[in-house]
C-alpha cells in the first residue's frame, strides 16, 4: 500500500494551516463580503481558456479511471490464458494513458497559469493605478507594509484561485464521481463496503485535525510572545532600558517561562501530527482489509474474480485524496475569497483628490495664486480657518508660525495634495480642482525638506520629472541648481547610482538634485516647504542660493526658517492656530510689534523650524 496522499490542495495543507489565519480570513469576509459575480467578471475575458481547462480536467480524470479496468483484464484474461495479444494491448494502453495524462497535465497547467497570471496582472496594475490616485491622507493613515502586502503578496497568492483551488475542486469532484461510478460497475458489493467504512474513517481524521488546530493556535500565540520578548529585550534600546532599570534577571525569568511553555506546546503539536498520520495510516489499511474480507466471504463475494478485487482496491486507494480535498473546499474557498475581499476593499476606496469630469486648461500661465477663504480639516480636526491670501504673478509669500499652525497644510493645498473643506485655491482665476492633476503638476513645483530619490541613476532620477529631457537640458538644470560640478567629478557622472533613498549623496546634494529635478518641469509657481531646515549652515547657504536662483521670475510660496528669506519676501503671513494672524512686509510687521516681531526677537530660526 502506498503512503497516504497529501491533501488535494497543492502547496498548503488545510489540516495544518494556522487557525489564527483562518479566523482572520472569516473576519475579513464578514467585514467586507465578496460578490461572486464581481469575481466572475475578472475571469470573463478568459472564458474560452477556462472551458478548455475544465475539459482537460474531466478528460484526464476519465481516462485515468481506465487503468484499473486494464489491470483487471490483465489479471483475469491475459495472464491466466497466456494471451499475449491481450497483454500487449493492455500494457500499451496503460503506457498510452500515462503519457496522455502527463501531456494533458502540462497543457492544463499552461492554460490555468496563463489565466491566473493575466488576471493577476490586470488586478495588480489596476490596484497600483488606483492607489496612486489616493490622497496623501490615505498614505499617512495606512502602514506602508500593509499596502505592499496587498499589492504584491495578496495578488501573488491569488493565482492559487485558478491554478489550485478552482482546478482542485473540478478535478476532485470529477475523480470522486467517476471513481464511484467505476466502483459500482466493478462490484456493487465492494462499493457498499467502501461506502460504509470510509465515512467514519474520514470523520475520525477530521476530528484529529481539529485537535491539531487548537494546539497549533496556542503554539503560534506563544511563539509570537517569544518573538516580542526577543525584539524588546535584545534590541539596542531594549538592552539599554533593561540595564538602566536593573530588570535583566526578571526579563530572563520571563523568557525562560515562555520558552518552557513553548516546549510543551511543540511536543503536543508533534504528537497531534503523529496522531493524524497514524489515523490516516489506519484508514488506508482498514478499508482494503475490509474489502479483502468481503471478497473472501461467500455471502459477499458473489463470484468475484481476483482481477476485480485488485482493480477495486486500486480505485479505492485513489478515492481518499480527492474526497479529503472536497471536504476541505470550504477552507480553501474562504481563504481565496478573503484575498479577493482585501483587494476589493482597496479598489473600492473613494478617490478624494481626482481629475475633474470636465477639466479646464490655462492657455498662458501667469502664476497668480489666490487662496480664497479656505477652511481645511483632517477628518473632524480643523486645521485652517478662513485663509484669504493673494500672491500676484511673480510675487513671493513667506509663511511663518509656530509648529502646528498650518503652514505645510496651506502650502499643500496649492499643489492640491489635499482639497480644502470649503473655499478654493485659484491659479490665474481658475480653481485648481478644475485642472487635471498632470496639468497642475506642470504649473506648481514643490521642493520639501524630505528629498526622495529613486534607487536609480542620477540621470533617471532627473528624467522622472521630464522623461523626454535631453542631456543638455539635464546639465542646464543641474548647473542652475549648482550640483553639476559635483556630478561631473564622479567617475560615472550622471550615470552614478544614487543608492537607496539617495544615500550616495549628502543632504545638501540631494536637495540640489531635487531643485534640478523641479527646474526641468519649469513651473510658474514654486512651493518651498522648509527645503533647507535639515541642513547645516554652510550647506544651507549653498542650497538657499540655488533656491533663490530658482525663484527668479516665478511665483513663490515659502515656508521659511531663515530670517534672510523672510525679509526678502513680498508678503509675510504669520499663521497662528490655523488663521492668518498678521500679513505684511518684514518692515511693516516689525513696526506693528505683534507676533512676527516676537518671533524675530526670540529667534526666527528656532520659532519656525518645524
Amino acid at each position: 500500500m502506498a503512503n497516504p496522499p497529501t491533501s488535494g490542495r497543492r502547496g498548503r495543507d488545510p489540516l495544518t494551516r494556522d487557525p489564527a489565519s483562518r479566523r482572520a480570513e472569516a473576519a475579513q469576509l464578514a467585514d467586507a463580503p465578496v460578490s461572486l459575480r464581481r469575481i466572475g467578471r475578472l475571469f470573463a475575458p478568459h472564458r474560452a481558456r477556462l472551458a478548455l481547462v475544465v475539459g482537460l480536467i474531466v478528460l484526464s480524470s476519465v481516462i485515468g479511471l481506465a487503468q484499473p479496468f486494464l489491470v483487471k483484464r490483465i489479471i483475469d484474461v491475459a495472464l491466466p490464458q497466456q494471451d499475449v495479444s491481450v497483454l500487449f494491448v493492455c500494457v500499451a494502453l496503460m503506457v498510452g494513458i500515462a503519457m496522455a495524462s502527463a501531456a494533458i497535465g502540462v497543457v492544463q497547467t499552461w492554460q490555468s497559469t496563463t489565466v491566473g497570471q493575466r488576471v493577476m496582472h490586470r488586478l495588480r496594475s489596476d490596484l497600483f493605478g488606483h492607489l496612486q490616485r489616493q490622497s496623501i491622507g490615505f498614505f499617512t493613515r495606512t502602514r506602508g507594509g500593509e499596502i505592499q502586502s496587498r499589492v504584491v503578496n495578496d495578488i501573488g497568492s491569488m493565482q492559487s484561485v485558478v491554478t489550485s483551488t478552482a482546478t482542485s475542486i473540478a478535478a476532485n469532484l470529477t475523480t470522486v464521481v467517476g471513481t464511484l461510478v467505476a466502483m459500482l460497475l466493478l462490484s456493487w458489493q465492494l462499493a457498499l463496503v467502501t461506502l460504509v467504512v470510509l465515512p467514519p474513517a474520514v470523520v475520525l481524521t477530521r476530528q484529529v485535525a481539529r485537535m491539531r488546530y487548537a494546539v497549533t493556535s496556542a503554539r503560534q500565540a506563544k511563539l509570537a510572545d517569544l518573538h516580542v520578548q526577543v525584539e524588546e529585550g535584545l534590541s539596542v534600546s531594549g538592552v539599554q532600558l533593561t540595564k538602566t532599570l536593573g530588570a535583566g534577571p526578571a526579563l530572563a525569568r520571563r523568557f525562560e517561562q515562555t520558552s518552557a511553555q513553548l516546549v510543551d506546546l511543540e511536543i503536543r503539536s508533534q504528537l497531534a501530527g503523529r496522531w493524524r498520520m497514524a489515523t490516516m495510516t489506519v484508514v488506508f489499511a482498514a478499508v482494503p482489509a475490509a474489502l479483502y474480507l468481503a471478497a473472501g466471504l461467500p455471502a459477499t463475494s458473489g463470484g468475484m474474480t481476483i482481477g476485480t478485487l485488485v482493480a477495486f482496491v486500486a480505485l479505492q486507494g485513489a478515492l481518499f485524496r480527492p474526497l479529503m480535498g472536497l471536504l476541505n473546499v470550504q477552507a480553501d474557498v474562504t481563504a481565496s475569497l478573503a484575498l479577493f475581499s482585501r483587494l476589493f476593499e482597496y479598489q473600492d476606496l473613494p478617490v478624494e483628490v481626482d481629475d475633474p469630469a470636465a477639466p479646464t486648461t490655462i492657455d498662458r500661465v501667469r502664476g497668480e495664486v489666490r487662496i480664497d477663504h479656505v477652511d481645511f480639516a483632517y477628518g473632524d480636526s480643523p486645521v485652517l480657518h478662513d485663509i484669504d491670501l493673494l500672491v500676484p504673478a511673480g510675487g513671493s509669500l513667506a509663511l511663518v508660525g509656530e509648529t502646528g499652525s498650518g503652514k505645510s497644510t496651506l502650502a499643500s493645498l496649492v499643489a492640491r495634495l489635499h482639497d480644502p473643506t470649503s473655499g478654493a485655491v485659484r491659479i490665474d482665476g481658475v480653481d485648481v480642482r478644475d485642472l487635471t492633476l498632470v496639468d497642475l503638476a506642470g504649473i506648481v513645483g514643490v521642493v520639501t525638506q524630505e528629498t526622495y530619490l529613486l534607487h536609480a541613476t542620477v540621470r533617471d532620477n532627473l528624467r522622472h520629472a521630464k522623461p523626454d529631457a535631453t542631456d543638455a537640458e539635464l546639465e542646464a538644470a543641474c548647473r542652475a541648481a549648482r550640483i553639476h560640478d559635483v556630478l561631473a567629478g564622479l567617475p560615472e557622472g550622471y550615470d552614478t547610482m544614487v543608492g537607496s533613498r539617495g544615500h550616495r549623496f549628502s543632504g545638501g546634494e540631494k536637495q540640489r538634485l531635487a531643485i534640478a529635478r523641479t527646474l526641468l518641469r519649469d513651473p510658474r509657481i514654486l512651493v518651498l516647504d522648509e527645503a533647507t531646515s535639515a541642513l547645516d549652515n554652510e550647506t544651507e547657504r549653498a542650497v538657499q542660493d540655488a533656491l533663490d536662483d530658482l525663484a527668479v521670475g516665478r511665483t513663490t510660496i515659502t515656508i521659511a526658517h531663515r530670517l534672510s528669506t523672510v525679509r526678502n519676501a513680498d508678503q509675510i503671513a504669520v499663521l497662528a492656530q490655523g488663521r492668518v494672524a498678521e500679513l505684511g512686509t518684514h518692515e511693516e510687521l516689525l513696526l506693528r510689534g505683534g507676533r512676527y516681531a516676537d518671533l524675530v526677537r526670540s529667534g526666527l530660526t528656532e520659532a519656525v523650524a518645524a
